[in-house]
């Protein structure tokens, strides 16, 4: 929870993954999001996080639905999404927040 906490305080963004391992629509979303890490290197942070392993973490940030994608920049939310998100839309988004 610490590295979390630490992680999306940082001064670049950090796109975070909430998944289960049970869900398709996840499984879809992981070479997804490998892609996004590879395309925009150090510019972000891109992090997995198992609701069922973290279900207080799932429970602070309001999540109901998996996958879901939220975007923190220095300790804030900045954006939000629920189901599959392709690679060109996650990258802008990063891309407008890292600057």
């Amino acid at each position: 929870m610490n590295d979390f906490n630490k992680l999306i305080g940082e001064d670049k963004p950090t796109l975070v993954d909430f998944f289960a391992t049970w869900c398709g629509p996840c499984r879809m979303q992981a070479p997804i999001l490998e892609d996004v890490k590879t395309t925009v290197g150090d510019k972000a942070n891109v992090i997995k996080v198992d609701i069922d392993q973290n279900r207080e973490l799932a429970m602070q940030y309001h999540v109901q639905s998996v996958p879901t994608l939220i975007m923190f920049h220095k300790g804030e939310a900045v954006w939000r999404a629920v189901g599959v998100q392709q690679a060109n839309e996650l990258v802008a988004k990063i891309e407008e927040h890292a600057k």
